[in-house]
């Protein structure tokens, strides 16, 4: 089983006071040593899961593995994924100077992205980020423009949408027509055209295609290559080039819930690897960027019980528990109707009890997990929730002017901040009152 069929940290266990830990260390010691809400990230489920990758893939030499930072990237996790050999495909200025300042070689960086600023477009080439996916036209020109006035030539891929639509929410798919991203396959032969004729500063290696998150079904992954060698092969031939690169996204599942069944990262190895053979077309590079699948399991959140209610609801009785946190240091509930599942961290005997797992913020869709049987809850005791390392603190906001939680990495028996908790004067501190309004 590799570590993305986990619904737990791999290093997951309970102690003899009946607290639960994780890497070693008492839950309730980090709630005492770092308050709550607090993200918890397991060191060797993150390590687990990329060598889980490399170990599926070493048959294929080829295949090159790129994390997919926007699931979460802080100097600390860049500098683990870069440890085990990953290269990274970056979507802003931010993902690209952190994994810069975290000491990643910018060779193995790819600027993926559908609107990227000049701006952003700059600080990519000073910096010398080995790939440029482009997304459309227009970013197409501007790239060439800028690489023109700085004297240098770009190795590019071009982001295409392959026309599949994945079983998953539809605000995560994205290799369906009807996508912001990428170039339709009427538009290849346009932009080809533009780049080998006009766009003399833009080098094209390859294409690009991402077609969802959250995938269980492994046939969108045949499906996907097989179109990707046919626009290569015909690009080849049409245009006398020799493409050898492609990158098949990432995208694969992980384990929420007990009733979700991610296939095995072997199993996608298998499926790859086996369509790729299928195919007498000559593809030396492959490139893959797990995101979620990557660091999803290895994060957990640590919540404080608050308040409580009982409502009526024609003689159904439903009951809400607050904690001190919610939809802004986890929009995904509120965003893709995104299930969990949480424990109380200090083991009892309780009467166990449905209720609503509320969060602290103003607004109704504020809900954590909607109906979870735990044991009955007192305010003050600690709810972990599982699975929270991807795209909990990269989409975590300031609503209601509520700091940051604070991030610790664990591993044998220690505890060390990776994200500092924001402060009262840190949410001001970007704020200015003009001369004319101050006493």
């Amino acid at each position: 089983m590799s570590v993305n069929q986990s619904l737990k940290p791999i290093t997951t266990g309970v102690n003899n006071k009946g607290n639960i830990t994780i890497g070693g260390c008492d839950l309730v010691d980090l709630a005492q040593k770092y308050g709550t809400p607090l993200y918890i990230i397991d060191e060797a489920t993150l390590r687990g899961i990329c060598k889980d990758y490399k170990n599926a893939f070493k048959d294929y030499k080829n295949i090159k593995m790129m994390y997919a930072s926007k699931a979460l990237c802080t100097s600390a996790i860049t500098r683990i994924i870069d440890e085990e050999g990953f290269g990274f495909d970056t979507v802003s200025a931010g993902e690209i100077y952190t994994v810069y300042k975290s000491g990643v070689d910018m060779s193995k960086v790819l600027f993926n992205g559908n609107n990227k600023s000049r701006r952003e477009i700059e600080l990519a080439l000073d910096l010398k980020v080995g790939r440029f996916s482009v997304d459309n036209f227009y970013e197409a020109e501007l790239l060439n423009t800028i690489a023109n006035e700085k004297g240098i030539n770009v190795n590019i891929l071009l982001r295409l949408t392959p026309g599949i639509e994945c079983h998953t929410h539809e605000y995560i798919q994205t290799g369906q027509i009807d996508s912001k991203f990428g170039f339709d396959l009427t538009q290849v032969d346009k932009i080809t055209e533009l780049i080998k004729n006009k766009y003399t500063n833009l080098n094209l290696k390859g294409v690009h295609a991402h077609i969802g998150s959250q995938i269980f079904e492994l046939q969108s992954f045949c499906d996907e290559i097989e179109i990707l060698i046919r626009e290569i092969s015909r690009i080849n031939q049409k245009f006398n080039l020799k493409l050898d690169e492609m990158n098949i996204g990432g995208g694969l599942g992980v384990k929420y819930t007990l009733k979700d069944n991610p296939p095995d990262v072997k199993e996608l190895a298998k499926v790859v690897t086996e369509a790729m053979h299928k195919y007498s077309v000559d593809i030396p590079t492959i490139y893959l960027e797990p995101g979620r699948s990557i660091i999803s399991t290895a994060g957990v959140t640590l919540y404080t019980v608050g308040s409580s209610k009982t409502v009526d609801l024609n003689g159904k009785i439903k009951k809400y528990v607050a904690v001190d946190g919610g939809m802004a240091d986890n929009p995904r509930p509120s965003m893709y109707q995104a299930e969990y599942i949480a424990e109380t961290v200090v083991k009892n005997e309780k009467e166990e009890e449905k209720i609503t797992l509320a969060g602290r913020y103003c607004e109704s869709g504020d809900i954590l997990i909607n109906e979870i049987t735990l044991p009955k809850l007192d305010a003050g005791d600690l709810i972990c929730v599982y699975n929270t390392g991807a795209y909990n603190y990269s989409m975590a906001s300031n609503y209601n002017r509520v700091e940051k939680n604070a991030m610790v990495l664990v591993n044998n028996s220690q505890s060390d901040i990776i994200v500092n908790r924001e402060s009262l004067d840190d949410l001001i501190s970007h704020d200015n009152i003009p001369n004319r309004l101050r006493k």
